[in-house]
């Protein structure tokens, strides 16, 4: 059985995020600090600190998640001696979280990641503005049936599915008056529930373009090597290792589908049996429960997790 390192997404930011592994090491405190130098941004405070609003704003949410997560993998490795090359076969994120895995497996500076992933959120919210785009989850339904009712309530709107989170979960986004067609329509087609989330931007969906063209400017910039590990890509859920491939998928990401679902099988169907969650929150660690019960998810993201798992190895 292989083991495959997995990092959050938006969504899984709180409040206090870091602070814990911040006042028990020291080497998570510089984390924070390369991620607040490299933004000249007081980013830690408004993660360990508040307010939540402005936390929760995209172009803080992002950083703020990978910054949490690349604490828990540098204490792993200076304070425990965790070699994740050697303990684990496939990387993989969730949205934002294939930054921070590319980071974590040593492809990407933290300094530029800390700085992609603002300038992925500033270009985001700017992409479209306040109100006219939306997102909504669709409970209940696969895949195929969401997208069955993306296209008939599209009705020449920009609608689509922008992730397939597995256990009968796909979030849809686009135009908020197709949103809300899809919202009532898929009450007719056997959904157990549609609601609509309370995000500020229509992530991964065409009215993303804009974003895209920043970060393919912004990724032809950067010094990218080879992962350590093969990143799991969202947009082919398979494992990935040349920069250049990498560069344009994470160009792709802005608009198209996060396959999660497809991406946690094809870890399975590679032997992968765990599933490590490093960073803020445990929604990955629960979602491959309901996609695949074989497969293990342990989540860590606090100091005494971090003890007891890299004790474990």
């Amino acid at each position: 059985m292989s083991r495959a390192f997995v990092f959050p997404g938006q969504g899984s930011q709180a409040v206090g995020m870091g602070r814990d592994m911040a006042e028990a090491f020291a080497t998570a405190r510089q984390v924070f600090e390369e991620v607040d130098d490299a933004l000249s941004q007081k980013l830690s405070a408004l993660m360990f600190g508040g307010p939540e609003a402005d936390l929760t704003l995209t172009e803080n949410a992002q950083p703020a998640l990978m910054a949490c997560s690349l604490a828990v993998v540098r204490v792993a490795e200076k304070d425990f001696g965790v070699d994740f090359a050697a303990k684990g076969s496939y990387a993989a994120g969730h949205s934002l979280g294939e930054y921070s895995a590319l980071c974590a497996m040593g492809a990407l500076s933290v300094a530029d990641t800390a700085r992609l992933l603002k300038l992925r959120g500033q270009s985001m919210q700017k992409a479209v503005p306040v109100g006219e785009g939306a997102m909504a989850a669709l409970l209940g339904a696969e895949l195929d049936l969401a997208q069955q009712v993306v296209a008939e309530a599209a009705q020449g709107d920009v609608l689509g599915c922008a992730n397939d989170n597995g256990g009968g979960q796909v979030v849809i986004s686009g135009k908020k008056s197709a949103v809300e067609r899809a919202i009532e329509l898929a009450k007719t087609k056997g959904v157990k529930r549609g609601m609509l989330l309370p995000v500020s931007a229509p992530f991964h969906c065409a009215l993303m373009q804009p974003a895209a063209d920043a970060m393919a400017e912004a990724l032809g910039r950067v010094t990218m090597t080879a992962p350590k590990l093969p990143v799991v890509s969202n947009v082919t859920a398979k494992g990935e290792s040349d920069p250049d491939d990498i560069r344009k998928l994470l160009v792709q990401q802005v608009t198209g589908l996060v396959r999660w679902r497809e991406s946690m099988l094809w870890l399975k169907g590679q032997g992968v049996g765990q599933i490590v969650e490093l960073g803020s929150g445990k929604v990955l660690a629960g979602l491959i429960k309901r996609i695949d019960k074989e497969v293990e998810g342990t989540s860590v993201g606090a100091p005494a997790e971090l003890e007891a798992w890299a004790k474990s190895l």
